[in-house]
């Protein structure tokens, strides 16, 4: 009879551990699983923000600086995304959550001048920020800008576009 209550105690803990390790294994899966749709969302705003320069409707007034200092940006351009990566970062007190800082890379060769550059890497980072709110329903918590945007556990920012 001992063995039966021995073996009996013995399987109730391989339960038990087998139980723990499963809630950790699926806590980790839920976290990733996050960020994994963040990053789907910002190759998609990427991607949308560099493919909508000449097909754009524009207010005036970015019209009017595109029509003087940008004017390249008013013409198709041939933008490919290299790659985006993210960077996990510091919890902040004041939004209560950690943040995250997401860099695309990008290629375009016939944007020769840093200030296209610098006006199509903002372009892009507007619609990677705008992906993931609207992603996750988080517009409401953010500026018109969508800088931060904002998921459960997350937020994220924005670093400039590298060009190569």
């Amino acid at each position: 009879m001992d063995k039966v209550g021995g073996i009996l105690l013995e399987f109730v803990m391989m339960l038990a551990v087998v139980f723990i390790m499963v809630c950790m294994v699926a806590s980790y899966i839920g976290e990733s699983q996050e960020v994994n749709l963040a990053l789907a969302a910002a190759r998609s705003g990427a991607t949308q923000g560099a493919n909508l320069d000449s097909m754009a409707i524009y207010p005036d007034q970015s019209f009017s600086n595109y029509s003087t200092k940008n004017q390249r940006l008013l013409f198709p351009s041939h933008v490919q995304i290299i790659k985006i990566e993210y960077k996990k970062q510091d919890f902040s007190s004041v939004y209560q959550k950690t943040k995250i800082q997401i860099r695309v890379y990008a290629r375009d060769p016939s944007l020769e001048n840093s200030d296209d550059k610098n006006c199509m890497g903002e372009r892009i980072n507007y619609y990677v920020r705008k992906g993931i709110a609207e992603t996750f329903k988080t517009e409401y918590m953010t500026n018109i800008a969508f800088n931060p945007a904002f998921s459960s556990k997350y937020y994220y920012t924005t670093a400039d576009v590298n060009w190569s």
